[in-house]
């Protein structure tokens, strides 16, 4: 069966969002005459003077950065949310809009001004890790805080709009729809079965082990089996934990191992600084109670040929649906014939 999965047309179904996603694997065959780019190497340096990310430098905002060592965050100097929104409410017959209230930040992965998390040592990913959990649990405590959203976009082709590594983590006061979809389908599943519907999955991918990329006694990395993306991956807890705030110091660890092995492996892939927007998905911080959710972390990235040749979602894409021309168990097979050693070292 998966034979003919890798070479005809077909679709998969996302268990997390009820979505179905159109898989193209013959097209990989057609020759490709589309837009191409010069493979740019960047020079490697600890410190940029221009850069307002970098420790003591002024933010355009005016705002100085301080000497810091570890991860630091700040309050977006260009926040897409602000805490002190007014409320504001309009209903006219189809047409509706109501105030959202926010606080985002921003999120310094370290001093140097080129280290990636790929070229971090784990200890010092370990301490992200820590951040993200420290900012979900201080920013979710808020009252008017309802979710709180770690993300992370890297390459300038993902709209980074500064090299220096670092993420974003808006929180805000409705739930997003992506979060609505899957807790619609998480909770469908738990009241059916009382057992996590990514616990079940998890089993049965390391059961097939045709997807895994990379597995400790803590978490797993995987390309999952309805991944839109070309190289699209998912780190997944083996505890079924709603939040990353329940990591423990030993699976804190652990999560930044596999996120190393994981972000190596995309560097490795077309040997240049890997561009993906990732994100944890996890319950929301309404105060309500959530058994059904489980923590994970996903993995988006653009590129499909080399360094340069990108996917782009258009035509179909956009007007009817996801659609992918290599399919998971392909990506997951090129992931897994790549050196774990970083190409640069």
């Amino acid at each position: 069966m998966n034979t003919s999965l890798n070479e005809s047309p077909h679709r998969r179904y996302n268990i997390l969002t009820g979505e179905w996603i159109l898989v193209s694997p013959h097209r990989t065959k057609r020759p490709w005459q589309g837009k191409t780019e010069d493979k740019k190497h960047s020079e490697k340096e600890s410190y940029d003077p221009a850069c307002y990310l970098c420790p003591g430098n002024t933010r355009t905002s005016g705002e100085k950065n301080p000497d810091y060592k570890e991860p630091y965050t700040f309050i977006n100097d260009f926040s897409s949310l602000l805490p002190d929104t007014p409320d504001i409410e309009k209903n006219e017959g189809l047409l509706k809009a109501e105030s959202e209230k926010g606080i985002c930040k921003v999120v310094c992965f370290s001093p140097y001004h080129s280290l990636t998390l790929p070229l971090m040592e784990v200890e010092d990913i370990t301490k992200v890790i820590q951040t993200w959990k420290k900012e979900y649990l201080e920013l979710g405590s808020k009252d008017f805080i309802n979710y709180v959203q770690i993300f992370e976009n890297k390459g300038a082709i993902m709209g980074c709009s500064n090299p220096h590594p670092h993420g974003q983590i808006w929180s805000q006061s409705s739930v997003p729809t992506e979060i609505l979809k899957k807790s619609g389908k998480l909770l469908e599943y738990w009241k059916e079965n009382k057992r996590s519907l990514l616990g079940d999955y998890l089993e049965q991918e390391l059961e097939a082990g045709e997807r895994i990329l990379d597995e400790n006694d803590h978490f797993v990395a995987l390309v999952p089996y309805w991944a839109v993306w070309p190289f699209e991956a998912m780190i997944v807890p083996k505890r079924h934990i709603q939040h990353i705030g329940q990591l423990t110091s030993e699976e804190e660890k652990a999560y930044a191992e596999i996120l190393k092995k994981l972000t190596i492996k995309y560097d490795n892939l077309f040997e240049t600084s890997f561009p993906y927007s990732s994100g944890i998905h996890q319950m929301p911080t309404d105060g309500k109670e959530y058994p059904e959710w489980h923590f994970h972390m996903s993995f988006y990235p653009p590129l499909l040929r080399s360094a340069s040749v990108k996917k782009f979602m258009v035509g179909y894409e956009m007007f009817a649906g996801p659609q992918r021309d290599i399919t998971a168990e392909q990506a997951a097979k090129r992931l897994n014939e790549l050196s774990a050693v970083h190409y640069l070292k």
